[in-house]
């Protein structure tokens, strides 16, 4: 049931209208989304007519997935999108941090472990990411399942 979205062409500027059209959402949406999301912050020119850059349609593109096809709620795309930012930044996300046995500096699979808490490797940031995520799914999924 997935709609395909069309691929962004090789351009500097989009207006709302061809956002709209490329990401599968109205340009209402896409005002209020602004008001939201502190990411969107399209150049505004006279008349008040906005212009996206191509990095603005993937973080559209970005917010339509969590909130259409992962189910968010706007709060909770807030908060992926800031973890999804930290993560790109080289950071773990916070409150991910994990105990581990062992005491040192070593490095393992990537990750160096320093005390009670492991750091990823920058190579790792990514896998990371997606682990944590994936790990914090399927709690939700077992508390689901609990019920």
């Amino acid at each position: 049931m997935e709609k395909t979205l069309p691929s962004i062409p090789a351009k500097r500027y989009f207006t709302i209208g061809e956002v709209g059209d490329l990401c599968g959402v109205k340009p209402h949406v896409l005002r209020y989304w602004e008001q939201e999301f502190t990411q969107l912050r399209p150049m505004k020119r006279r008349g008040n007519r906005r212009y996206y850059q191509h990095h603005e349609v993937l973080m559209i593109r970005r917010i339509r997935d969590l909130l259409y096809e992962q189910g968010f709620t706007i709060s909770g795309a807030r908060n992926r999108l800031q973890e999804m930012a930290q993560l790109e930044k080289g950071k773990p996300p916070v409150g991910e941090v994990v105990s581990v046995a062992d005491e040192g500096d070593e490095t393992e699979g990537g990750i160096s472990h320093n005390g009670d808490e492991q750091v990823p490797s920058a190579e790792n940031v990514s896998a990371w990411g997606e682990i944590s995520l994936l790990r914090r799914e399927l709690f939700e999924i077992r508390d689901l399942l609990s019920v």
